[in-house]
C-alpha cells in the first residue's frame, strides 16, 4: 500500500513537472562559461573520481571474479558504509578478495625467492621471511582499506563544509529553494563534496527519494558521528523553509552558519591541545632515537661477529620504520576535526593543470637522480672492476673484499641522498611553483575582498546602478587587488559595452580570468543572479557575503594561532633538528669505522713484523673482539641514513601541511620541494664538515695508539 502511494506521488510530480517546464524555466541558475555540473550523476562521478580510486575498484572487482571471500558480519556494515561514502562501484567481498589475493601473492613471492636461493646454493632467509610476514600481516589492513579511503574522503570533504553552508545560506537569503541552493553550492565547491551534493540531487531525480529534504536527511546520517555541526546547520536551513516571517527566516539562516563556524572552532581548539603529546612521541620515537641508535651499529656488527649486516639496517630504517612512522602520522590526521581547511586549486580550477608540465619535470628529476647515483656509486663500481681498491678503502683477504671503508668512498656516498633529494625537490618545485604563486595571490585578494563587497553593497543600496557602482568602488580602492578586479569589470562595461555578466565571466576578457578564486567567482554569480530581481537584493547579498567572509577569516586566523606551536615545532624538526642529528651521527660513525680500520692495519703490521706475543697481546685481545670485516661500512651506513632522512622529511611535511590546511596538494608539493632541498642540503654540509673533522681526530687517536 505504501509502495503504491509513493509511485502515485512520483507520477503526479513527474506529470506536473513536465507541464510546468513547458511554460517556465525550472533552472534557477543560468550556466556560466566553463561551468560543469553534469545532469547524469554517473558522468559527474567519472569526471570527479581520482584515478587511484577507479583503479582500486577495478582490482577489487577483478579479484572477486577470481576468488570470492566473504567479510565477517561485524565488519560488513562498516566497510559498506565506507564504500558508499567514497562512491565506489564495488562490493564488500571484492575488497576482501583483493586483500587475500594480494597477501597470498606476496607470500608466494617470498617462497619463490626462498626456493631460488636454495637451488642456487646460497640460501637466503631474511628477505623471504620478511615477505612472508608482510604478506600475512597485510591481509587485514587491505581488507579495511575502504575505511581508510572513507577517512580521507571525509577529510577532503570536510575542508569544504564551511564554504558549502555559506553558499547555501547566500542563495537562500534571496530564494528560499533548498534544491537550487544545494545545486548552487555544488557548482562552486570542488570534489569530493560536490559529488556528494550531486548524489543528493540525483537520488531525487531517479526516484530513490520523493523530496530533496528526504534525500538530504539520508545523506546527513553519514555525518552525525563525524561532524554534528554540519548536520545541525543543514537542519536549521531546512527549518527556514517553513518559516513564514522573513526576519525570522533570515535569522535561522544566519544561525546555521554560526553553528558551523563555532563548532569548527571548538573542535580545532581541542585538537590543537591534544596534538602536542603525540607529535612529541612521533619526533622522539620515530626520528631522534632511531637516528641516534645508528651510532652503535658499526660497533654492534663487529661485537656480534658480523651478525648485523648493512641490509638489515636497510630493511629496518628504509622500509619498516618509515611505514610505522607514516601510519602513526596518518592516524593523527584522521583525528583532525572536519569543517576547516583550504581548497585545492587544482580541484576547484582544473584548468590550471595546463600550467603543470609533469612529464618535463619528471624527466628532469630522473636525469638528476641518475647522474648523482652514477657518481655516488663509483666506489661500488670500483670493486666490480677491480679499480684501485686501496684508495676506496676495501679490505681484501683470500680474494674476498669487504667495504668500502675509506674516506673517499664515504664522501662520494653523500652524492646519493643529495641527488635523490635534489631530483625530487626540483620535481615538486616545478609542478607547484606557478600554482603556488596563483594560490598566494588569490588568498591575498580574498582577504581584502570582503571590504570591497561591503562598499559595493552600500553603493548599490544607495540606488546607484550595479554597472556604475563597480567604477565607483574601483576608484575608492585604487591600487589594491580588489580595486584592480573591479576596474577590469568597469572597463569592460564602459569601453567594450559588455553587460555585467559578460564583463565578469567572458571567456576572453572577463575579469574572473585574472583572479581565479572560487569565493570571488561565487560572489559575482550571486550578484548577477540577484541583479535580475532588484538592487535591494543585490545590496543585501553583497553585505551578507562580506560579513561572512570576514568572520571566516577571523576564525581561520585564530585556528592558525592555535596550531602555530605545533606547526613551528614540526618545521624546525624538518629543516634543522633531523638533518643536524643525522649529519652528526654519520660523522661519529665514520670516526668509529676509521679508528677500527686504522687499528686493524696497525695490528696486521705488527704481526707481519714478527712482534712478540707480549708486544701485541693487549691489542691482540682487543682486535679479537673488533674485526673490521664485521663492521658495517660507513658508505652503506650513510646511504641508509640519508634515504631515511628523505623519508622523514616527506612524512613530516605531509603531516604538517595536513594538520594546518587539510588536503591541499599544491601547498604540500611546494613545501616538499623546499624542505627536501633545504633539509638534505643542510645534512650534506653538516655530514661533510663532521666527516672531515672527525677523521682528523681519528687519525690523531690512531697515531697515539700506534706510538703507545
Amino acid at each position: 500500500m505504501k509502495k503504491g502511494t509513493e509511485e502515485r506521488i512520483r507520477e503526479i510530480l513527474s506529470k506536473y513537472k513536465k507541464e510546468l517546464s513547458k511554460r517556465i524555466s525550472l533552472e534557477a541558475f543560468e550556466h556560466f562559461p566553463g561551468e560543469k555540473f553534469s545532469k547524469e550523476y554517473s558522468i559527474f562521478r567519472k569526471e570527479s573520481m581520482q584515478k587511484s580510486l577507479t583503479r582500486y575498484e577495478r582490482w577489487c572487482n577483478s579479484a572477486e571474479k577470481v576468488i570470492k571471500i566473504s567479510v565477517s558480519e561485524k565488519d560488513r556494515e562498516r566497510v559498506q558504509d565506507a564504500i558508499d561514502i567514497c562512491h565506489l562501484n564495488m562490493s564488500v567481498n571484492g575488497a576482501m578478495s583483493f586483500a587475500v589475493l594480494a597477501g597470498i601473492g606476496i607470500i608466494f613471492l617470498g617462497l619463490f625467492i626462498l626456493l631460488l636461493s636454495f637451488l642456487s646454493g646460497n640460501l637466503m632467509l631474511l628477505l623471504p621471511l620478511v615477505l612472508l610476514i608482510c604478506g600475512a600481516l597485510l591481509i587485514k589492513p587491505l581488507s579495511r582499506y575502504p575505511l581508510r579511503l572513507a577517512n580521507r574522503w571525509r577529510l577532503e570533504a570536510s575542508n569544504q563544509m564551511v564554504l558549502c553552508i555559506l553558499y547555501v545560506v547566500i542563495y537562500m537569503r534571496h530564494t528560499s529553494n533548498l534544491e537550487h541552493a544545494i545545486k548552487f553550492a555544488g557548482e562552486h565547491i570542488g570534489a569530493p563534496l560536490s559529488l556528494d551534493l550531486r548524489k543528493v540531487l540525483w537520488d531525487v531525480e531517479t526516484g530513490k527519494f520523493v523530496s530533496i529534504k528526504e534525500s538530504l536527511d539520508n545523506y546527513l546520517e553519514k555525518w552525525k558521528d563525524h561532524n554534528l555541526e554540519f548536520v545541525e546547520a543543514f537542519h536549521l536551513i531546512e527549518s527556514s523553509l517553513y518559516e513564514g516571517h522573513e526576519p525570522r527566516r533570515l535569522k535561522l539562516l544566519e544561525k546555521a552558519l554560526e553553528v558551523m563556524l563555532q563548532g569548527t572552532y571548538e573542535n580545532m581548539l581541542h585538537y590543537a591541545h591534544d596534538l602536542k603529546t603525540p607529535i612529541t612521541m612521533l619526533h622522539m620515537l620515530g626520528i631522534v632515537l632511531p637516528i641516534l641508535g645508528l651510532v652503535i651499529f658499526p660497533l654492534m656488527g663487529s661485537f656480534m661477529g658480523g651478525l648485523v649486516k648493512w641490509w638489515h639496517l636497510l630493511i629496518l630504517y628504509n622500509f619498516l620504520l618509515p611505514i610505522v612512522v607514516y601510519y602513526f602520522g596518518v592516524n593523527l590526521l584522521n583525528k583532525r576535526p572536519t569543517g576547516y581547511g583550504e581548497s585545492d586549486i587544482l580541484k576547484v580550477h582544473p584548468e590550471f593543470k595546463k600550467k603543470v608540465n609533469k612529464v618535463a619535470a619528471l624527466s628532469l628529476c630522473v636525469l638528476i637522480i641518475l647522474i648523482f647515483m652514477i657518481l655516488g656509486f663509483i666506489p661500488i663500481f670500483a670493486k666490480f672492476f677491480n679499480l684501485n681498491l686501496d684508495f676506496w678503502g676495501y679490505n681484501c683477504e683470500f680474494g674476498k673484499c669487504t667495504g668500502p671503508y675509506g674516506l673517499s668512498s664515504l664522501l662520494f656516498s653523500l652524492l646519493i641522498p643529495l641527488g635523490v633529494a635534489l631530483g625530487l625537490g626540483v620535481y615538486y618545485r616545478v609542478i607547484s611553483k606557478d600554482l603556488m604563486k596563483i594560490k598566494k595571490d588569490t588568498n591575498r585578494l580574498e582577504k581584502e575582498f570582503s571590504s570591497g563587497l561591503f562598499q559595493l553593497g552600500n553603493r548599490v543600496g544607495e540606488g546607484i546602478p550595479v554597472e556604475i557602482a563597480f567604477g565607483r568602488v574601483a576608484s575608492t580602492m585604487q591600487g589594491s587587488a580588489t580595486g584592480n578586479f573591479f576596474k577590469i569589470v568597469s572597463t569592460n562595461i564602459r569601453k567594450l559595452g559588455m553587460g555585467v555578466k559578460d564583463a565578469i565571466f567572458d571567456l576572453r576578457r572577463g575579469a574572473i580570468l585574472y583572479y581565479p578564486s572560487s569565493l570571488i567567482e561565487s560572489s559575482m554569480k550571486v550578484l548577477v543572479q540577484a541583479a535580475k530581481k532588484s538592487p535591494q537584493i543585490v545590496a543585501k547579498s553583497m553585505l551578507t557575503i562580506s560579513d561572512y567572509v570576514s568572520r571566516i577569516h577571523q576564525i581561520d586566523e585564530r585556528l592558525k594561532d592555535l596550531l602555530a606551536d605545533i606547526i613551528s615545532s614540526m618545521k624546525s624538526q624538518i629543516k634543522f633538528l633531523a638533518p643536524m642529528i643525522a649529519g652528526i651521527v654519520i660523522a661519529v660513525g665514520s670516526m668509529i669505522v676509521t679508528i677500527i680500520n686504522r687499528l686493524s692495519e696497525q695490528f696486521a703490521t705488527l704481526k707481519l713484523s714478527g712482534a712478540g706475543a707480549g708486544e701485541i697481546g693487549g691489542i691482540g685481545g682487543l682486535m679479537s673482539l673488533i674485526n673490521i670485516k664485521d663492521v658495517i661500512p660507513s658508505f652503506q651506513l650513510q646511504v641508509i641514513v640519508g634515504i631515511y632522512l628523505i623519508e622523514v622529511v616527506f612524512i613530516l611535511t605531509v603531516l604538517s601541511v595536513g594538520i594546518e590546511k587539510g588536503v591541499d596538494n599544491v601547498t604540500r608539493n611546494y613545501e616538499l620541494g623546499n624542505n627536501l632541498l633545504l633539509s638534505v642540503g643542510l645534512y650534506s654540509v653538516i655530514a661533510l664538515i663532521g666527516i672531515l673533522v672527525f677523521n682528523v681526530l681519528a687519525s690523531g687517536i690512531s697515531a697515539v695508539a700506534s706510538v703507545g
